[in-house]
């Protein structure tokens, strides 16, 4: 059986066909009216040679054959020929309203290219429900956010490379320069060179099951033995998170039942807890609670957006800010569970060293001018 693939162009207008075409189609129905290959090629504004060479193309590739080549006669559509074209007949009636709303779906796509008040912001990032919440608030102001969500470090690591306009991490509030965190993210941001800007603020913590049967209290319980934990994948903020909190409570890992599990997102751990596939797993309130869930609190974090300094006046980033700063945004944070809308300084540019006090410089020599 052969497949077929659908391509589109983008027009000024559309042709007084709206239904997909596809070249052989035009081909036969055009040497089927016009009864040879010289009349077809002028109807289709085509050169003899071109048309000629594509029908044994297309006979070569399909393995049959298309046309009934007399010498002296008439043109005309072998049987195969004609069946084909009653297929596409057949099909494009039958499926004409889906190929119209297909159509209609991919102009509105691209409207948003061609409306110059409209914005588009690739933004890879760490899972948060934060974001999905302002994707959906901002796009409908014309700032369409193309969120990946990803781990922090791969997130940060994809803005330095390029394929990104901002990337999306998390911290504790003011992690030390020994920390864990300060490990993972400090060779991958640089003060002069990135710019921070504050999103939310949220507090993350256990997720158990309903009521707490297990009585989970903190993180010292995840080595009771026979608990089962979730875990995050390797490199994401929450698995960092983790490893922080493991070393200030003086827990190994190796300790835990399940920490080398992984999954994809806060939304799956609070899944695979729900499905007693697990008794705890860290990730934020709002994932608990959408679950069902028991919520134990660890920890108070700051989820910061990061883009390099020199995208800072683009008329994306910009549109971002005033998003972020709006009342409206402020309403949305706080209407989220863990949230807080008062302490996220969202939209705030902020000191990169002054937020993750991680750098230290060489006092200048005195007399020495500042650059």
């Amino acid at each position: 059986m052969h497949k077929v693939e659908l391509s589109y162009l983008l027009t000024p207008q559309r042709g007084k066909n709206a239904l997909i075409r596809n070249p052989l189609m035009d081909l036969l129905h055009a040497v089927r009216e016009q009864g040879s290959i010289s009349k077809a090629s002028k109807a289709l504004d085509l050169s003899y040679r071109h048309v000629w060479g594509a029908l044994k193309d297309w006979e070569q590739t399909l393995g049959r054959e298309l046309i009934v080549w007399d010498k002296g006669q008439r043109a005309r559509l072998t049987e195969f020929g004609e069946k084909l074209l009653w297929a596409e007949r057949q099909a494009q009636a039958r499926l004409a309203p889906q190929i119209e709303a297909l159509t209609s779906d991919i102009e509105r796509a691209f409207s948003t290219a061609f409306d110059d008040e409209a914005h588009v912001l690739t933004l890879y990032a760490s899972h948060d429900a934060a974001l999905s919440a302002l994707r959906e608030q901002a796009g409908a102001r014309g700032l369409h956010l193309d969120i990946r969500f990803m781990g922090s470090v791969d997130a940060i690591a994809a803005l330095n490379a390029g394929r990104c306009m901002m990337a999306g991490f998390h911290t504790l509030d003011q992690p030390g320069g020994q920390s864990v965190t300060a490990r993972s993210y400090r060779n991958l941001l640089k003060p002069g060179l990135h710019k921070l800007i504050g999103f939310a603020h949220r507090t993350q913590g256990l997720m158990v099951a309903r009521n707490n049967p297990l009585r989970i209290t903190g993180i010292a319980d995840l080595s009771r033995p026979g608990l089962r934990y979730m875990n995050r994948a390797e490199g994401t903020g929450t698995r960092v998170l983790l490893d922080e909190l493991l070393a200030k409570a003086g827990v190994a890992s190796s300790a835990i039942q399940g920490y080398q599990s992984q999954e994809p997102s806060h939304t799956a751990v609070a899944q695979a807890v729900a499905s007693d596939a697990a008794d705890a797993g860290l990730g934020i309130e709002a994932a608990a609670r959408e679950k069902g869930l028991g919520f134990v609190p660890l920890a108070q974090e700051r989820y910061h957006l990061v883009c390099l300094k020199s995208e800072l006046p683009t008329p994306q980033v910009q549109a971002l800010l005033q998003e972020l700063q709006s009342r409206d945004w402020q309403v949305t944070l706080e209407q989220l569970p863990g949230y807080s809308g008062r302490l996220a300084q969202s939209g705030k540019v902020l000191s990169l060293r002054a937020t993750l006090p991680w750098w230290t410089y060489r006092k200048e020599k005195p007399g020495k001018a500042k650059a």
